[in-house]
């Protein structure tokens, strides 16, 4: 409030003044504007979700904070008629989504809620994956500029939530992964779209090793599209609710200006840079054992490490999410997000996502004993199996 009493002091002082009368009232009204959107979240703090609508901007933020913004079912099924609420009104021009406290935006899908579901029968397992999906195909085909905040760990169910929309925004805290199959799960949510158009091999090396991006390198690999420093996020989101009637290219021109800004964290070179040669060589197979044999050939210390990580990971998950990524690259987000639910239900039905969600997330003993227990033993019937069509009534539909 203390701004408050200085502008009006300041109209009062330079009431002669028209110019800098309209300069004050302008920056006033801007105050009050932020000071009404922190009185609307205090009284909705308790909500998974916030909802705001501030002239022609919508503002979406994900609010556990705790459980570092998980995504829930209930969550989704709140989010998705808002964001068409919005797409509908000719009046909304941007969208913004966030999320609440300094550690996270969205570190995931509830999957050990779906797994204890599974194994129940109930329908929960069913109902997220094809809702999540249909939530993820509105981002991607979204009318509205939508621009998404992943300052944090952004991981799983976060990066369907923002990476298929037109502005993502990283800062020095983002820490990008796709860990799935190190819990006999594959890089779901459209990441059969994105990950094979992240350019050369990267996609598949990210996709299969779990490999963490973190700051600069989520931007650089192309997954963010700008870069602003922490310190600079609460400015921006200013700065853009701020733009009256806001375009694509005003938007474009905010990002561009605050991550010119964004000084104060070193530019230094891509971290895998030095390893892009081996990335598209060594993981340019059409079978995972292509993969372990280019691996086990060079025989470097970088390949050995990449394929001492890949042995942990779930042979079924990792055969499956090749050929999910090698499948998506020629294929629209929707084809994918459809072959993508049919994968999720098998994995409900299989044995290593629950066993992989209990070593990690359950029991923590990080030693999960998948079936089968080597490459080897996934036939290629197996794999076929995850790809095949749903009974019909059990289809995605978009």
């Amino acid at each position: 409030m203390y701004e408050l009493i200085v502008l009006f002091c300041l109209v009062e002082k330079e009431g002669k003044d028209l110019e800098m009368l309209r300069k004050s009232v302008e920056r006033l009204t801007v105050v009050i504007k932020h000071v009404k959107i922190k009185a609307n979240m205090c009284t909705s703090a308790s909500d998974e979700v916030l909802f705001q609508k501030i002239d022609t901007k919508g503002v979406v933020t994900l609010n556990r904070p705790k459980a570092l913004n998980a995504l829930n079912l209930s969550m989704i099924r709140k989010i998705f008629p808002v964001l068409t609420e919005w797409e509908n009104d000719p009046k909304t021009k941007m969208v913004i989504i966030k999320g609440a406290g300094d550690k996270a935006f969205c570190a995931g899908g509830d999957v050990r809620a779906v797994t204890e579901a599974g194994k129940e029968g109930d329908r929960l397992a069913q109902d997220f994956f094809k809702e999540e999906y249909i939530l993820n195909n509105k981002i991607g085909t979204y009318e509205v500029p939508y621009i998404a905040f992943i300052n944090g760990i952004t991981m799983g169910g976060g990066v369907g939530l923002s990476v298929h929309g037109a502005f993502r925004v990283a800062s020095e805290k983002t820490v990008f992964a796709m860990p799935e199959t190190a819990i006999g799960l594959f890089p779901d949510v459209g990441g059969g779209h994105f990950l094979p158009r992240l350019g050369g091999k990267l996609g598949i090396y990210l996709a299969l090793t779990g490999f963490r991006l973190k700051g600069r390198d989520v931007h650089k690999a192309g997954v963010a599209t700008h870069f602003v420093q922490d310190n600079k996020m609460e400015e921006l989101e200013k700065s853009l609710l701020e733009i009256t009637d806001p375009t694509a290219q005003d938007i474009h021109h905010v990002l561009d200006k605050f991550q010119k800004n964004s000084t104060d964290i070193p530019d230094k070179d891509f971290i895998l840079a030095k390893d892009m040669e081996k990335i598209n060589r060594l993981f340019d197979g059409k079978t995972m054992e292509e993969i372990y044999q280019n691996l086990e050939q060079d025989g470097s210390e970088w390949a050995t490490t990449q394929l001492n990580t890949l042995k942990k990971m779930s042979p079924t998950s990792m055969k499956v999410t090749l050929r999910q990524l090698l499948e998506g690259e020629t294929m629209t987000l929707q084809d994918c997000l459809v072959m993508e639910y049919r994968i999720s239900q098998r994995c409900i039905e299989d044995h290593d996502f629950y066993e992989g969600v209990r070593a990690v997330l359950v029991d923590r003993d990080q030693s999960p004993k998948w079936k089968p227990a080597v490459i080897e033993g996934v036939t290629p019937q197996r794999v076929e199996w995850y790809f095949s069509p749903l009974p019909e009534e059990r289809e995605l539909q978009l």
